[in-house]
């Protein structure tokens, strides 16, 4: 299946600049068969290695961390001879081995001929957790995401329709009904499968959403085996009661996040160290309040008033327990969850695309649901799951702020009017 991170890699492979690269991200969003497969495509071998199914690697770095000591113990490890330029090293689970971390700045001052990359899970865990020594400014880092809605188009052969699709959001011209109708089914079929590439290959190959549900459902537990393992004591029932309450809090009308949702009486002090720990993860993200809407972005967030989004929509929907034919024919049921869901789609689709993400609310309780800034202007965006379009808050925004142009997702098609872009919710990709 095509993933877009392997035209990041081939440019970091022929760059000047390229330093050792860590490719973070959550678990079994695809990491480790994207490096490999990109290394058996661009390099002449691969010497792999993984902290996890081999500890006794760790013995391996506790000598000494110079490249001229560890490249032959390495080559030797792996059965074939590195290479310089024409083999790619691979160390996975790095986070499992504090000294594999350290030895990139020795790779990066001393050898950088050699070309490396590192996967880890909770990297960003350890690294807090430990306080590791992190090679900053040695490093190359990118983070993967589960697979976005035009990769999952692409893996269901719709090449055709998502070239179609492009060229409709680029020209504000509507998609012909029965594709518009098509391209809304994959949708929703999406929010069900969600970006995994394991769900997203089983569901390519049986359409067997049972299936796939299964495979969600393993995923979610080796999580919540993750919160055991990688977290203080005191702290790992926090962490599960937060991630299992994101979901209730993404059903209510007002999705800001409140703590007293999780359990009654419940404060910032108690659980900010199990949001900390799940974004750190990966598995979730925070979107932000700003106060106002100025450049830059971040210098106006409100660190009290925040959202939070899970990483994967099949996971939201399988955490959720929800039925396939009901996301499917989004029955009346549903109606409480429909806009949460589609905010958090939106939300995906929009950090894989590399923006930060707010939300604005004005003192009266109007509220944009992302604000982003995009070819260095301010943009609202406004989330509608389906085609119910009437946006007052998006024109007490305009009114107040004069932004360029505003953005309207929803089941509509295609169009502009009146300073909003209307975008389907499958093309929020596109953005």
């Amino acid at each position: 299946m095509y993933r877009k991170i392997t035209g990041f890699l081939l440019k970091w492979k022929e760059s000047k600049h390229r330093k050792p690269l860590i490719l973070q991200g959550a678990r079994q969003v695809g990491k480790t068969y994207s490096i490999l497969e990109f290394g058996r495509a661009h390099y002449e071998n691969v010497a792999y290695f993984n902290f996890e199914t081999n500890p006794k690697l760790n013995v391996t770095f506790e000598e000494s961390i110079s490249p001229d000591y560890l490249i032959p113990i390495l080559s030797h490890i792996a059965g074939q001879t590195i290479v310089k330029e024409k083999t790619l090293i691979v160390f996975d689970e790095v986070q499992l081995c504090e000294r594999a971390l350290t030895s990139l700045k020795y790779f990066c001052e001393d050898a950088p001929e050699y070309h490396i990359i590192v996967a880890g899970s909770l990297l960003g865990v350890a690294v807090n957790r430990a306080k590791f020594s992190f090679p900053v400014g040695k490093v190359d880092m990118k983070t993967l995401y589960p697979m976005d809605m035009e990769e999952f188009m692409l893996a269901c052969g719709e090449d055709a329709l998502v070239d179609q699709v492009k060229q409709c959001f680029e020209t504000d011209t509507p998609l012909p009904f029965a594709l518009h109708d098509a391209a809304m089914r994959l949708y929703r079929q999406y929010l069900i499968v969600g970006g995994m590439p394991q769900c997203v290959l089983q569901f390519v190959d049986t359409k067997d959403y049972i299936l796939v549900r299964h495979t969600q459902d393993t995923i979610l537990s080796s999580y919540l085996n993750d919160m055991s393992k990688y977290n203080n004591l005191n702290e790992i029932k926090k962490t599960r009661l937060t991630y299992d309450n994101i979901t209730v809090q993404l059903s209510k009308k007002n999705t800001r996040f409140q703590y007293k949702l999780i359990k009654k009486g419940g404060r910032a002090s108690e659980f900010e160290n199990a949001i900390e720990w799940l974004c750190l993860s990966g598995i979730v993200s925070q979107v932000y309040k700003v106060e106002q809407i100025k450049k830059p972005l971040e210098n106006y967030r409100d660190i009290d008033a925040f959202k939070i989004y899970v990483s994967d929509l099949g996971l939201l929907c399988a955490k959720k327990d929800l039925a396939a034919n009901d996301i499917l024919y989004m029955v009346d049921e549903i109606n409480d969850f429909k806009g949460g869901m589609a905010e958090n789609y939106v939300n995906v689709q929009l950090s894989i695309n590399g923006y930060h993400t707010y939300y604005w609310e004005s003192e009266r309780g109007a509220e944009i649901d992302f604000i982003i800034q995009r070819d260095k202007v301010l943009i609202p965006i406004e989330v509608k799951s389906a085609d119910n379009t009437r946006a007052k808050s998006l024109n007490l925004f305009m009114e107040t702020f004069k932004p360029a142009y505003a953005i309207k997702l929803s089941a509509k098609n295609f169009g502009f009017e009146d300073g909003k872009k209307t975008v389907p919710l499958y093309a929020a990709f596109c953005i």
